[in-house]
């Protein structure tokens, strides 16, 4: 978290603890929140995109096991330094893509991309591929290992 010094409300501790996991699949999954924190629909709404603006959090939504719905790899680049920032901002404007991350290797941007099928994937591939104009490595996943990122936070007083 960016903001590790922000006293967060008593409904952002409950929406940054509670709802990490567990939650039920709902056309309203908004309103389910704010039912079980008896609040309002437009409370949750304003402080879950309060969140984003503030860069405590970088996305909502479900986290699937690879490869249980559609197919994913692991995708890294190498990419000029000077050019790092903009590759990483065309690389998330892919729906496929859902984060990308820096690391200090030859391969320095990394990235998992999910599709619906292999050739879908391979298609994602190929056009980000051209789009930012460095070659790709793709490292498909051989062994499944699941790690639960949940946690619960402790609030300072």
């Amino acid at each position: 978290m960016k903001h590790s010094n922000h006293k967060f409300s008593q409904l952002e501790q409950h929406l940054l603890n509670d709802f990490q996991r567990d939650m039920s699949l709902s056309a309203t999954p908004y309103a389910d929140m704010a039912n079980k924190l008896n609040v309002s629909e437009d409370d949750v709404s304003q402080a879950l995109t309060s969140f984003q603006e503030r860069g405590v959090i970088s996305r909502i939504g479900p986290v699937f096991r690879p490869n249980r719905i559609g197919v994913s790899t692991l995708a890294a680049m190498s990419v000029p330094p000077q050019q790092l920032e903009c590759v990483a901002r065309i690389i998330s404007a892919f729906p496929e893509v859902n984060h990308n991350y820096e690391r200090e290797h030859e391969y320095n941007l990394w990235f998992v991309v999910t599709a619906s099928s292999e050739e879908h994937l391979d298609i994602v591939l190929n056009e980000i591929e051209q789009h930012a104009e460095c070659p790709l490595l793709s490292l498909p996943m051989l062994d499944d290992y699941f790690i639960d990122l949940g946690f619960k936070l402790k609030w300072a007083n």
